[in-house]
């Protein structure tokens, strides 16, 4: 089946937006998990023969070799259970063979998985896997509208796609500069009515300024710089007499953060 984009409201009313994870991702992950799951399983029988070969005679309370045997499956029991359950809650949801493909699992309502739920969803394992090779646990994901096994309807949880990282923007060199400077929007305070006096003629003259801004030498910028400053200053009431080439330069750059939030997507 198709993967599906699902919508979560959280307990405080936030809307989150996740793609479930299908049969193919899920399946993909599990057989991960279960090789190396595999490999654990025949070292440890490895482990025990050599064991039992090796020790002759054996104490009588290992009764004729079986002790051994049984607490190798008793602990490859747990093992193979305790891997799903503790990574599951532990890891964020993720086992190992999860966290390369890209799932986790989380509860229906947007937040971690939690302990019981953990222990709950994988105890239905057990179930799922009837009457042979997670028969019923395929059915129930490939037909079930989110993707859920029995183990899921029960606990309460969901296995969605990770969220990729979004790459971070990279820098414009005006936006580079006015790092540099140290300065932000928040430098100046423009009260509504003030806001509203500047146009969109305004704005595409700030911001042709600082699209050329990094480019221009140092005398024709100052030149320029006063020039914009004389157009826009007496908006915001400041006054471009007795102010330093670097003071007005910083307050255009200010001024266009403020604009930019207004302007940059409307043009």
């Amino acid at each position: 089946m198709n993967q599906e984009q699902m919508e979560i409201k959280t307990p405080e009313y936030v809307s989150l937006q996740f793609q479930v994870a299908g049969l193919g991702s899920r399946a993909v992950a599990f057989i991960i998990d279960q090789i190396l799951l595999n490999v654990v399983n025949i070292l440890a029988l490895i482990i025990v023969y050599l064991i039992i070969e090796g020790s002759s005679p054996l104490p009588f309370y290992f009764f004729e070799e079986t002790l051994p045997i049984a607490i190798t499956i008793i602990a490859l029991f747990v093992i193979n259970w305790g891997y799903f359950f503790a990574f599951e809650f532990f890891s964020g949801g993720r086992t190992i063979g999860k966290k390369l493909i890209g799932i986790r699992v989380i509860q229906e309502n947007g937040h971690s998985i939690t302990l019981l739920s953990s222990f709950i969803r994988n105890l239905m394992r057990i179930i799922d896997t009837l009457p042979t090779a997670y028969f019923l646990g395929i059915i129930m994901v490939f037909f079930h509208s989110k993707h859920k096994r029995l183990g899921d309807l029960v606990a309460g949880t969901i296995v969605i796609h990770e969220r990729k990282a979004k790459r971070k923007k990279r820098l414009t060199q005006i936006e580079k500069e006015i790092a540099s400077r140290a300065i932000s929007k928040d430098d100046l305070i423009i009260d509504e009515w003030t806001f509203k006096a500047f146009t969109a003629k305004d704005w595409k003259l700030i911001n042709t300024y600082t699209g050329r801004f990094t480019q221009l030498p140092l005398v024709e910028k100052n030149q320029l710089t006063r020039q914009i400053a004389e157009i826009l200053l007496p908006k915001i009431g400041q006054d471009v007499l007795g102010k330093t080439e670097q003071e007005l330069e910083n307050t255009l750059l200010v001024l266009y953060l403020n604009l930019r939030e207004e302007w940059e997507f409307d043009m």
